[in-house]
């Protein structure tokens, strides 16, 4: 029968009850929504906690306490915590359609106060706890979430399925940044193991170096430097940028040091260095294209040969301290398989240190590469400044440190023959 037979077979007063029941359901199902919008608006696990404990504390009137396992094997502890405000005593009926108690077999449980009556001077308003695991499925639990209300009525099925909800949901969210977290951290060792160390170039060049990924939850990139030794004493300095983020931007550039060494190792000119590596790369569609800056340095001829591939000039700082940009002509990013390489030679001498780098210790938002360039040039470091100090100080004085992209930097110094 239709609606109408329905209705018919309903006790006195069932309509009600039904219209009740609908209203409740459909105040859950819109919570529920606003929880999506609401927890997990960051990648941060505090802030999840705190987003979660409010939602909880705001929509079940209650205090609500957020615990956490940090590590596997260790105690949780509280990261959040949150109470209702104090308009929560007029609870909607909504709210309480379906005041059923949670029973003792879900997982979410409730407790009232159980002291004995001898310890109370006056009669004490009942106690109801609900709690829910921090978990998706049958996974092992990250945490709970625990509510507790003072007086009342205890909490209804509803309320017991919306906190349900927005523990798996916060779960889940928490579950992928520790996931993204753990890959990112793979990604910055494996990055840091790789230029930790720039090479061993010959005795006659004094070189150093330094890394900085770009703030303590951003993706890592593909940053890197390198020197290669090359015959009759002449050193390749290399600093290159991954297009992208990430594990796999990572990888990528390490791919591209690992065949960089093998063609530099056959003692090609720069230019051609890059423009065998480029074919090379061009060849596999799944590498991401990179910038790259060789550098190959003669100590005994006092001369450095560049070649560019994409990638921002170098700086060379004089012995009185100031910086100038090396004007030279820049090919195609390596992996696009154009070529059109070029060398550009100029002197260098042991009073000079040369400075190459990456974008991210230049570029800032909003502006433009000619600015960002000439707030370079215009660094004046104290004299004779080597190697170590260059990079140091100009990490310091252009901000590198809170930077927006990974900044590698190499710098290098010819030395100085002893006298005969």
């Amino acid at each position: 029968m239709g609606e109408t037979g329905y209705a018919a077979r309903e006790p006195l007063g069932g309509g009600g009850v039904v219209a009740e029941r609908d209203e409740a359901l459909v105040a859950r199902v819109r919570a529920m929504e606003r929880a999506i919008g609401e927890i997990g608006t960051t990648l941060d696990e505090t802030t999840t906690c705190r987003e979660l404990a409010a939602f909880a504390a705001r929509h079940l009137h209650a205090s609500t306490t957020v615990d956490l396992t940090r590590e596997p094997g260790t105690p949780r502890s509280q990261v959040a915590h949150a109470e209702p405000l104090p308009a929560a005593e007029g609870r909607t009926a909504a709210a309480h359609a379906d005041s059923r108690p949670a029973t003792e077999g879900r997982t979410a449980t409730a407790h009232a106060d159980s002291r004995p009556a001898t310890e109370r001077r006056t009669p004490a308003a009942p106690t109801h706890r609900l709690s829910a695991p921090l978990a998706v499925h049958d996974e092992e639990p990250l945490g709970a979430v625990t509510v507790t209300r003072d007086g009342g009525a205890p909490f209804s099925a509803d309320e017991e399925a919306l906190l349900r909800h927005v523990a798996r949901l916060a779960a889940r969210h928490l579950g992928h940044a520790r996931r993204l977290a753990a890959t990112e951290d793979t990604a910055l060792h494996l990055q840091r193991a790789l230029v930790a160390e720039p090479g061993r170039p010959h005795p006659n060049l004094e070189v150093a170096g330094g890394y900085l990924p770009a703030g303590p939850r951003a993706l890592v990139g593909g940053d890197w430097f390198e020197t290669v030794r090359l015959h009759f004493g002449r050193s390749l300095l290399v600093v290159g940028d991954v297009m992208g983020h990430g594990l796999d931007a990572a990888v990528d550039m390490n791919a591209y040091r690992t065949a960089l060494r093998e063609v530099a190792a056959t003692d090609l000119p720069p230019h051609r260095v890059l423009r065998h590596l480029d074919s090379v790369v061009a060849e596999n569609d799944a590498r991401r294209p990179a910038t790259c800056l060789l550098v190959r340095v003669d100590p005994a001829r006092g001369t450095a040969t560049f070649a560019s591939a994409g990638h921002l000039p170098p700086a060379v700082f004089a012995a009185d301290g100031s910086a100038e940009l090396v004007d030279l002509p820049v090919g195609p990013p390596l992996g696009t398989g154009v070529g059109g390489y070029e060398p550009t030679t100029r002197p260098l001498t042991p009073a000079e240190t040369l400075l190459i780098f990456t974008d991210g210790l230049v570029e800032r938002r909003g502006e433009d590469i000619d600015v960002s360039l000439a707030r370079l040039a215009a660094v004046r470091l104290p004299p004779d400044s080597g190697p170590r100090q260059v990079v140091d100080e100009v990490l310091r004085r252009l901000g590198a440190h809170g930077a927006e992209d990974d900044v590698a930097v190499l710098a290098a110094r010819i030395r100085a023959r002893a006298p005969q």
